[in-house]
């Protein structure tokens, strides 16, 4: 206990004043007051006030004892905490140490104000009956005359402790824990509690007193995080960098002061809030001095905006306050023309990426910030059999990229760029990445990644708190997000999901042939553009028939594009880059309309296209990317046409742009009339298909090959492929075991099962079905990379291979008899929509294979009207013809095909 201090004759030294601010009012005789802060928290010390005491504070009992129990306040105690509370918190105070106890207390005097002439503290107390003069204090000075005197007017008056009766009324009954935090947070429906802070755990977590029902709990502010105090194995305490400061921080501010407290949500016994001070909300001030950093995972629930925060944050960092020093934005490389800018959306990829054109007329591919599209759950999902269709066969795939197409098709959007994600290598798992730009892309103000996700079309990426490459809207995505769940729309429907059963006929022969009279029937058709292969090439959905076409532009000649075929590369005709680009600016994935005329023998639809009132043939002609040709004669827009056609030809632009005078002679030059150009190379041809198609070796690359097979073998028998453990793929280059015991380089075409795996051997063309216990996997060393596919598949030039079966097969039998295994001499005719069509010579004699086989009447000649092979063609005609008079195989019954052709399958 505390006396008065000793020496206090008049001859004693003074004792010497100092200064300080309250910081915090421990009981009705204790403060703790601070120096000021001078690049970090300053000291601190707690001053007990001498000669008087006042009522204990009720303390909880000590977690580790089972025994103890809770001390509850003694009377007239907290009333004399809350009398010093109010007077003291923040204020400046000065005051003398009279006595140090051996334990380090220290006692003395306290005044308000700067020096001693302020208010005496300890006599207020007395005065107000809050504090009693201690025990054995005898007044032998003016100090203790001027307690005893006050203390006994304090008597008279019945003030505080000296009124009549226990005193009760002022002891709390204090709630330390609560049973259901969450319905007590629900029941205060988000109105403002009245409450006191008792402690400051770090910035962002505070211990309060919430009135008037003396509830004792903890608040964690809602959408921020300061850093915090780690606690070691030893017990002490390491702060994290700026820990120390983000506490002081927030402690001069709030620590002891009354506030209200907006109780938003719960997190265990914890309660996530908002403290509201007449000087400004704590929670925006910590993030925008650098203390604080947003939290996603309670910003939710965050009452006041969750953007105002975002915002403060987004101040600190630009100004890299404090925790973001060494902050790096995302964007700081850009140029602000690069980071904001106006784009037109050219072509929707999937539901989170699109292509626009800038204002310089470049493309460029955007990726929405922040969200993922729909996937596939499970590996057990997908028929390993069938090739994956993503926008098909994926749940909600297809309406999030229609719900894209709709909206932003050829319009013009706002794009923000929020990060540039880097480019990544593969893994086991993960697919490679390039380099992407995410961004938000507003529309009429609309934000459309946060549209996507309030339908359930896509999800809201979760981050690491530490990651910044986000969303500059990532709070509203969040918000979103909850709203679809809430209402189970899309994704989170517990519906079933939605199956789209679309049948690509492209290239099938027999299905288009079966659906071409009924889209001559329907006249103009929905339709929508699904990709452009060249300017007069596309691929259409068709949304009521739910089917994919090939569709080619009737009327037009359209310049070929460049193309890639095996063994072979054919350059692009002049123009045709930019009739594809017309085209797909035009018509890619944009609604329209479609008038089928006819198809051709690979089973493609041809006729006219339609968008918006305008003929995509007559507009290529028209800004000259494309000639008329002669079959648009018989159509009713042979005349637009021709005018178009007309109009270009007169500007001399594009295709028109070496015209003459003499169209005729330009169309037909005499140079083009040359002869067929012949260039036989040596090839081993090592495989004849049952459609007559044959697959060949080259021979100048023969060595490569053995000696390729020979070090496979040799590494393959030092490291044997276990049994069983290969587990095939459709596309998988492997190794597979021939009958002849040795392994050969395969790739798998299709599994039926692990004992049926269907697949071709790359090197020789030959395909065979086998158990998975017969394959393996192919060594990296021995890849395609290190040597091409060695097998090239071709086709006869000038030939109609006959449909009927038996005489198919009895013109490949004589093809097999004749060249399998046996090196030719091959020269490259023409392209061919699978693969290229070429004559055949055998190597001694340089007969020509195909013309032997027309003359045994097992083929029929297939008349081309390139000048340049008629003098071949002339040939084969009349080998023939020689045929038929002979009656030789195909031509024993006469000639059939005036009648029978088509049903034969030949066209004469």
């Amino acid at each position: 206990m505390a006396s008065a201090a000793p020496g206090q004759s008049g001859s004693a030294a003074p004792l010497a004043l100092q200064r300080g601010i309250v910081k915090m009012v421990l009981s009705g005789c204790a403060i703790i007051v601070r120096g000021q802060p001078r690049g970090g928290p300053p000291p601190e010390r707690q001053i007990n006030l001498s000669n008087i005491r006042a009522g204990n504070l009720a303390r909880r009992a000590a977690a580790g004892q089972p025994d103890a129990k809770d001390t509850p306040d003694e009377p007239w105690g907290f009333p004399a905490r809350e009398f010093l509370r109010k007077k003291l918190i923040g204020k400046e105070v000065c005051f003398t140490v009279e006595y140090k106890t051996p334990q380090g207390r220290e006692y003395g005097m306290v005044y308000l104000g700067k020096d001693t002439t302020g208010e005496n503290i300890a006599e207020s107390l007395v005065a107000e009956g809050l504090a009693s003069r201690r025990e054995g204090i005898r007044a032998n000075n003016p100090e203790q005359n001027r307690l005893a005197e006050l203390e006994d007017q304090a008597k008279v008056a019945k003030k505080g402790m000296w009124s009549e009766g226990t005193g009760s009324h002022t002891v709390r009954d204090l709630k330390y824990t609560i049973e259901n935090p969450r319905h007590f947070v629900d029941s205060m429906h988000q109105k403002p509690v009245n409450a006191i802070i008792e402690h400051v755990r770090d910035g962002s977590v505070v211990r309060a007193l919430l009135l008037p029902d003396y509830y004792l709990v903890t608040v964690m502010l809602s959408g921020i995080k300061c850093p915090t105090f780690k606690r070691e194995a030893d017990g002490t305490e390491t702060p994290e960098p700026f820990a120390a400061e983000a506490k002081f921080f927030t402690e001069s501010r709030l620590l002891q002061r009354d506030v209200q407290i907006v109780l938003e949500s719960c997190h265990n016994q914890n309660i996530l809030g908002t403290i509201l001070h007449p000087n400004g909300n704590i929670t925006e001030l910590l993030l925008k001095d650098g203390f604080a950093r947003c939290v996603d995972w309670s910003i939710a629930v965050y009452t006041r905006g969750a953007e105002k925060l975002r915002a403060a944050e987004r101040y600190a960092k630009e100004r890299k306050l404090r925790i973001w020093r060494d902050y790096v934005a995302p964007t700081a490389n850009l140029d602000q023309k690069d980071k904001q800018f106006v784009a037109k959306v050219m072509q929707v990829l999937n539901a989170d990426a699109i292509v626009v054109k800038l204002n310089s007329g470049d493309y460029k591919t955007i990726h929405l910030s922040s969200i993922r599209p729909p996937r596939l759950e499970g590996e057990g999902t997908q028929d390993k059999n069938r090739k994956l269709r993503p926008l098909y066969d994926i749940p909600y795939m297809f309406e999030a990229r229609e719900f894209l197409r709709k909206k932003l098709i050829g319009k013009k959007v706002n794009v923000t760029v929020d990060y540039i994600r880097p480019a990544s290598t593969a893994t086991e798992t993960v697919p490679a990445f390039s380099e992407r730009t995410c961004a938000t892309v507003a529309i009429g103000g609309i934000n459309i990644a946060e549209a996507l996700v309030s339908k359930g079309l896509a999800t809201v990426i979760r981050y690491r708190q530490d990651d910044d490459q986000r969303s500059s809207h990532y709070d509203e995505l969040l918000a979103a997000e909850a709203r679809a769940i809430k209402n189970g729309k899309g994704l989170h429907s517990k519906k079933e999901v939605p199956i789209h059963r679309v049948a690509d006929i492209s290239g099938d022969t027999q299905k288009a042939k079966q659906f071409l009279p009924f889209l001559q029937r329907a006249g103009r058709s929905e339709a929508v553009v699904e990709y452009v292969f060249s300017g007069s090439r596309l691929k259409l959905y068709m949304p009521k028939e739910t089917c994919l076409i090939t569709f080619l532009l009737a009327g037009i000649e359209c310049p070929r594009g460049a193309r890639n075929l095996p063994g072979l590369v054919q350059e692009g005709e002049p123009f045709s880059e930019e009739a594809t680009v017309f085209t797909k600016e035009l018509v890619l994935q944009r609604e329209v309309e479609v008038e089928v005329e006819s198809m051709d023998k690979a089973g493609n639809f041809i006729g006219w296209l339609h968008i918006e009132g305008v003929n995509l043939s007559v507009a290529l002609v028209e800004h000259a990317l494309s000639k008329v040709h002669f079959t648009a004669e018989r159509s009713s827009y042979y005349k637009a046409l021709l005018s178009a056609e007309e109009a270009a030809k007169q500007k001399k632009e594009k295709v028109w742009s070496q015209c003459e005078e003499a169209p005729v002679e330009e169309v037909v030059p005499v140079l083009e009339e040359k002869e067929r150009t012949t260039s036989y190379k040596p090839v081993f041809v090592t495989e004849i298909t049952d459609e007559l198609h044959f697959y060949v070796q080259d021979v100048e690359t023969g060595t490569q090959l053995e000696k390729l097979m020979e070090n496979m073998r040799s590494e393959i028998a030092s490291h044997p492929p276990v049994e069983g453990s290969y587990m095939p793929r459709r596309g998988d280059y492997c190794i597979a075991k021939f009958v002849d015991g040795e392994w050969y380089r395969a790739r798998v075409e299709k599994v039926e099962s692990p004992a049926r795996v269907h697949i071709f051997y790359i090197d020789y063309g030959n395909k065979e079905t086998l158990p998975s216990t017969r394959l393996g996997t192919l060594p990296p060393a021995f890849s395609t990379r290190s040597l091409p596919a060695q097998a090239i598949e071709y086709q006869f030039a000038f030939i109609q291979v006959p449909q009927d079966d038996d005489a198919r097969a009895d013109a490949v039998d004589s093809v097999v008899r004749d060249i399998q295994n046996t090196q030719c001499l091959l020269n490259v005719e023409h392209l061919g929509p699978s693969c290229p069509h070429v004559t055949l010579q055998f190597a001694d004699s340089k007969g020509d294979v195909g013309l032997g086989l027309v003359k045994e009447g097992l083929v029929m000649v297939e008349a081309r009207k390139e000048k340049q092979f008629q003098k071949v063609i002339t040939e084969y005609l009349n080998a023939q013809e020689l045929a038929k008079t002979n009656r030789l195989n195909l031509w024993r019954y006469g000639d059939f095909r005036a009648d029978d052709a088509d049903e034969f399958g030949y066209s004469r």
